[in-house]
């Protein structure tokens, strides 16, 4: 059931405009794989080339060792679901589910057993003879799950599925998909913009922007080891700080605006007065009430309460600023206006080059 899809030197044009400039990736057979980036960075646009709802200008795409540049979308095997669930509103839920079962002309009693196995799976079958409209956002996308399950196909693909409920339905739905992808081990490609969203359900991500792959990897090396600043502020929150390089003999560190330095084992060839960007995420950025050697220095502007975790926005003398995430305390939360102290966790931060294009740490 589960297939690899090899694409090559993609290319996707709209008249002069080239939307896709040669993109190559590999997504191994059932693995969930997420296109993730900004609105228009082409993420959808591959999924319909996938798909075979977009032309193709350039490139190889391969199910296996089928080529399907050219393939009819009805030959290529594949399930979509839409962001808008894209189910029939005339049909019942059990009509929906057993649409595609019926367009490849199975046998009544095997079309009957697999309507039945998906609706179970997808615990849609107490709404089986319900019409769409009196189902909720939620129940209308696991059937639109169900429906592109039940065929069987080689290869999953899913355009922002969860674009349309609300926050705790979307959390609620991420969580069924990835089980069920699990459950039945299907390749599937997954399309959306939201990171949070990315990282809960994927094996692998590739983030793009302007239809180029910024970076392909597992949700924890994306986010703790960023290919370049893009990626480090697209997966999750950083502040972003500039700083100088600072090598003596095989030693070498950082060094912030204020003079506070940070000794960094981890750091690839780099010059002494190198001028970089650091990215240390807001956990990454500890206070301290009395550091000894060299801190950052700011005073406290506000925060904010989300019970496991308080939010701190501290501004710097330069009037930059940045947030701080620390575990909730019993004691009392730090006021606004205190004058605080921060060291960073050395191992964990990421140095880019001034340009933010590429990463310097190992």
């Amino acid at each position: 059931m589960d297939v690899k899809i090899t694409i090559t030197d993609a290319v996707k044009k709209y008249g002069d405009f080239t939307a896709i400039p040669g993109l190559s990736l590999e997504i191994q057979p059932g693995e969930f794989f997420t296109l993730l980036g900004p609105s228009g960075c082409g993420k959808t646009t591959l999924l319909r080339m996938i798909a075979g709802f977009n032309s193709i200008e350039g490139g190889s795409f391969y199910f296996g060792d089928r080529l399907i540049n050219d393939l009819d979308p009805a030959k290529r095997n594949i399930g979509m679901v839409f962001q808008n669930y894209a189910i029939f509103p005339h049909l019942t839920v059990r009509k929906n589910v057993a649409f595609g079962l019926k367009n490849k002309k199975l046998p009544k009693d095997v079309i009957k057993a697999k309507t039945e196995e998906f609706m179970a799976l997808m615990k849609i079958s107490e709404y089986a003879d319900r019409l769409p409209e009196k189902l909720s956002g939620g129940q209308q996308q696991r059937v639109a799950l169900a429906r592109a399950l039940a065929i069987e196909p080689e290869v999953l693909l899913m355009d922002e599925p969860l674009s349309n409920l609300d926050a705790k339905l979307r959390v609620e739905m991420r969580s069924v998909i990835k089980e069920i992808q699990n459950r039945l081990g299907i390749t599937t490609v997954y399309v959306t913009h939201d990171q949070e969203e990315a990282m809960a359900v994927s094996d692998r991500i590739a983030v793009m922007n302007l239809g180029v792959i910024q970076q392909i990897g597992t949700p924890k090396t994306l986010y703790q080891r960023p290919a370049n600043q893009f990626v480090a502020t697209f997966i999750g929150r950083t502040n972003l700080m500039d700083a100088t390089v600072k090598v003596s003999g095989k030693e070498k560190a950082i060094v912030f605006k204020n003079g506070y330095t940070v000794k960094m084992a981890n750091l690839t060839d780099v010059k002494d007065g190198q001028k970089v960007v650091v990215s240390v995420r807001p956990e990454e950025l500890v206070i301290n009430t009395s550091a000894e050697g060299g801190s950052l220095v700011g005073k406290v502007l506000y925060s904010t309460f989300l019970g496991l975790n308080t939010h701190y926005v501290i501004e710097f003398p330069d009037g930059s600023r940045a947030e701080i995430i620390q575990e909730s305390l019993i004691d009392d939360i730090i006021e606004n206006g205190t004058e605080v102290t921060m060291t960073v966790k050395a191992e964990k931060i990421n140095v880019f080059t001034e340009d933010g294009e590429k990463s310097l740490v190992k």
